[in-house]
């Protein structure tokens, strides 16, 4: 029975995130890329699909979550993907898919009286945006600081510090490995890996 509802939710976490592709690529079309952003790039479709339906089983999988919180889950994903998508087409990521989901958490939050998650927000938002501050956003875009909050929104400021931490490591590595340590990357797929991890997790 815990097999057939994990996988039962993972396609519905796979459909979330087909939806916020289709999504993502209809606000791109209205969207120019920065003369000095990163070089767009063909967004990973497929794997975007197939890596929600996997947090999607594991968040069933892990303890039946209550629907309230799948579908808290499925917000979040469907986020991520549409970030993902946007950042490695156009190097921009919209507000729609980061603004939206931070005020609906915080609703949530203020409904439930969980006020941590308003300082969650700030502090994992506050070192990158002193990175954008400090690099004009050019190596650091405020998109990527609106993601970082949303990370500490959803899922609180301690399990995000050190994916967030891991995220840059990568990024850095893969900048390097490419040869591209001088020129802008797509950070928000780093981020919202560690944001979808952590929320397999924790």
């Amino acid at each position: 029975m815990e097999f057939v509802f994990a996988a039962f939710v993972a396609a519905m976490y796979a459909c979330a995130a087909f939806l916020a592709v289709q999504l993502s690529a209809y606000v791109c079309k209205s969207i120019e890329p920065f003369d000095d952003g990163p070089e767009p790039g063909r967004p990973p479709t497929a794997w975007l699909i197939g890596g929600a339906a996997v947090v999607g089983a594991v968040l069933a999988y892990r303890g039946g979550m209550a629907l309230p919180h799948l579908a808290f889950g499925a917000v979040l994903v469907s986020a991520l993907v549409a970030a993902w998508y946007a950042d490695v087409l156009t190097g921009i990521v919209p507000d729609w898919f980061t603004i939206g989901p931070i005020v609906l958490f915080l609703v949530v939050a203020a409904v439930t009286h969980d006020y941590v998650r308003i300082t969650a927000a700030l502090i994992t938002a506050a070192p990158f945006a002193a990175a954008a501050l400090i690099s004009r956003g050019r190596g650091m875009g405020w998109g990527d600081v609106k993601l970082a909050a949303l990370g500490g929104v959803a899922l609180g400021w301690q399990p995000m510090i050190p994916f967030f931490a891991s995220a840059c490591l990568v990024a850095a590595a893969v900048a390097l490995l490419r040869r591209r340590k001088h020129e802008p990357i797509a950070f928000a797929p780093y981020l919202a890996g560690a944001i979808g991890v952590a929320l397999t997790v924790s």
